[in-house]
């Protein structure tokens, strides 16, 4: 048998360990920068915890990329491994309210992520059992291994009700757990949904708040070199982290964004077959980065949830306004065309109207309200938030 060509090349030239890049990734507390006040803060509210009393509710504001999961994730982490040093057991549940929104998911995962059937005797199936069975289960759970349960709820404003938070922050009181108790972290974009809860929640839950400010451009800096050992020595160009960081920090402040664009910069000058990430690579970069980033939220749009933003990308290529706002009516009638061209019945306009109000909740598009004149009322007008060449793109790529 003849050699043949391997297509996997030898070991990678750019990256040392690739992981330390990845949002998944979670670092060692030395790794994390710019966050000690909040870390301390975060360990003040659950420290009780710590020798077995209950934790105060957390909320947490703040932007995308700010480090509100990051630090969530390991203080939790690092109150457990103190708790265990006092015989006192702490179980970590996290959650993803953008992918688990429902009441029966979220406590579905809830009590799959604190069980271990050997300990308990209890199963947590994936389906067949009614919420309040999955509720059942969760306190038997605690009750049976647990003497803190702590629960990360991310993007809790994504949650479809308020009654999850009620059972959950109630669950001592109610008789719920006796032998347990429970605290809960949330995390939010939205510094302003509190007030979108009921009065009875609110009590209920009693929460801290803390508010996480953007990254400044020498903290992504610092988060950047401290992230550096992901790449081989001597591969980064001195002026890599400097321009990613500035252009991170005149937009967003978001550390998951410029950590993102500098991997998809070490990628590009593989692809480019160079030993070296130059600089120019940055912006080919920080366009991947908003392309992948585009495509991963419209991804997870309902089906005609992205036609919407496809039609409403379409018209606005059209127009030749610098700041294009577009009426319901004219998306519907492009949002019609994409249905016919996709072989799907397009669905009424009442529909529609509260699919393009989910998409301004998720920041996707902006909507207002504009006059049609003297005597001839108002009309909702909408806005693409990102580049039309970049949602049309993205829009068409997950179909």
């Amino acid at each position: 048998m003849s050699d043949s060509k391997s297509f996997f090349g030898n070991p990678d030239p750019i990256f040392a360990d690739k992981e330390l890049l990845r949002v998944s990734h979670l670092p060692q507390g030395d790794r994390i920068i710019g966050r000690d006040d909040e870390l301390q803060s975060l360990a003040k509210a659950i420290k009780d915890a710590q020798r077995g009393g209950t934790p105060n509710n957390v909320l947490i504001y703040g932007k995308t990329g700010t480090g509100k999961s990051l630090c969530s994730k390991y203080i939790t982490r690092d109150l457990a491994d103190a708790a265990a040093e006092n015989d006192v057991k702490v179980g970590i549940a996290y959650v993803d309210c953008f992918q688990e929104s429902t009441e029966t998911q979220t406590v579905r995962t809830i009590a799959r992520s604190l069980n271990d059937p050997d300990q308990t005797d209890v199963t947590v199936p994936h389906s067949g059992v009614s919420t309040s069975d999955y509720y059942r289960r969760l306190w038997d759970i605690l009750d049976s291994r647990l003497d803190v349960g702590i629960i990360i709820l991310d993007e809790i404003d994504k949650l479809d009700g308020d009654n999850v938070l009620m059972q959950l922050s109630r669950a001592a009181e109610a008789g719920k757990v006796n032998k347990s108790t429970l605290g809960i972290i949330g995390i939010s974009n939205k510094i302003r949904y509190k007030d979108t809860l009921n009065e009875r929640v609110k009590s209920s839950l009693s929460e801290r708040d803390f508010v996480f400010p953007p990254y400044d451009a020498g903290q992504l800096r610092a988060i950047l070199r401290s992230r550096a050992d992901a790449f081989r020595e001597d591969v980064l160009a001195e002026d890599v982290i400097p321009k990613v960081a500035a252009l991170a920090a005149r937009e967003h402040g978001d550390a998951r964004k410029a950590i993102d664009i500098l991997r998809y910069a070490g990628e590009i000058a593989d692809e480019h077959g160079t030993d070296t990430v130059h600089v120019e690579y940055v912006d080919e970069a920080h366009e991947r980065e908003e392309q992948a980033r585009l495509s991963e939220l419209i991804s997870k749009q309902p089906t005609h949830s992205r036609y919407l933003m496809l039609a409403l990308a379409l018209r606005t290529q059209e127009t030749s306004e610098e700041t294009p706002m577009i009426p319901t009516k004219q998306i519907y009638s492009a949002y019609q065309i994409v249905c016919d061209r996709e072989g799907t019945e397009p669905l009424k306009m009442r529909r529609v109207r509260d699919l393009l109000s989910e998409l301004a909740f998720l920041s996707l598009i902006e909507q207002d309200r504009k006059g049609r004149g003297k005597g001839k009322g108002a009309h909702t007008v909408n806005e693409l938030v990102d580049d039309p060449e970049l949602v049309s793109e993205a829009c068409q790529s997950t179909r």
